[in-house]
């Protein structure tokens, strides 16, 4: 599988570590302790296309927002997580 980095252009998935559902971008606001624990604890399993962060490790360390078919490991999409989180994209 090959990530293409917005910085250092399409490179071997073992350059990037896999960190998790982009979900973890909407950090929930405030003080409410269960949408909190939802945040930390509840993850999805699923099927088809997925947003994941992913970051990369081994290159210039950037973190990742990755659209991508987990049926399949097709890359549908990548962007800088800072990018999707400022909604700059």
């Amino acid at each position: 599988m090959r990530i293409t980095c917005p910085c250092c252009g399409a490179r071997d998935s073992r350059e990037f570590e896999y960190l998790g559902s982009a979900k973890l971008l909407e950090r929930p606001e405030g003080d409410a302790d269960t949408d909190f624990h939802d945040y930390v604890y509840l993850r999805e399993n699923p099927t088809g296309e997925n947003a994941e962060l992913w970051q990369h490790v081994l290159g210039c360390s950037a973190w990742l927002h990755v659209l991508r078919n987990v049926t399949t490991h097709e890359i549908l999409d990548v962007k800088l997580a800072s990018d999707v989180r400022e909604g700059k994209v």
